[in-house]
């Protein structure tokens, strides 16, 4: 795997190396040696599967407060969609700044989202299915989230949604104190 620092502190994309032939390729998508030796999550407790089947379907800005602030590793296993994530650590060079990447069936690109991130993705087909790993259980106490559009992020989305939750086209203007984001001064 060829994990790329993204410009947010402790980010990644991380890339497959396949080994081909005339069968086709084979390639690791984790392997705890290869992530361990990054400095990467190497314990993960659920793998989920989302399908969304407009083009423009938003989903997120999503995280989970300490204690249960979570590591995801996504994948695009079908289709494309552009992948988000904001550092939300307030002791981070990087906090309020976000990234993003386009991850592909094709391009089959990952995003490491980091403890204290938020992340969510709009998908640029129809049909777009991803696949990802957590390093912790879904806690409803825990969830919070930002709103897709918050300008105190300025996230530059590449297509306008089409298809959101209530849920999250609802969450309110950024407030650390509100987010709960103090939790994660102190995350490993």
């Amino acid at each position: 795997m060829i994990f790329t620092k993204s410009p947010l502190d402790d980010g990644y994309t991380i890339d497959l190396e396949p080994r081909t032939d005339d069968r086709g390729f084979f390639a690791r998508v984790f392997c705890e040696n290869e992530f361990e030796k990054a400095g990467l999550e190497t314990r993960y407790v659920q793998a989920n599967n989302s399908l969304s089947r407009i083009k423009g379907t938003l989903r997120g800005m999503h995280y989970q407060l300490h204690p249960a602030a979570e590591v995801k590793v996504v994948r695009c296993i079908r289709g494309s969609l552009w992948d988000c994530i904001v550092d939300l650590r307030p002791q981070s060079p990087t906090f309020g700044k976000w990234f993003g990447a386009e991850l592909s069936a094709e391009n089959r690109r990952m995003m490491y989202v980091p403890r204290g991130f938020a992340h969510g993705f709009i998908t640029l087909t129809e049909d777009a299915e991803a696949l990802y790993l957590v390093s912790a259980f879904y806690s409803p106490s825990h969830e919070r989230g930002l709103r897709w559009n918050d300008p105190r992020f300025g996230i530059e989305w590449p297509i306008e949604p089409k298809e959101i939750s209530q849920k999250d086209a609802n969450w309110p203007d950024f407030d650390p104190t509100l987010h709960g984001v103090d939790a994660f001064r102190d995350l490993p």
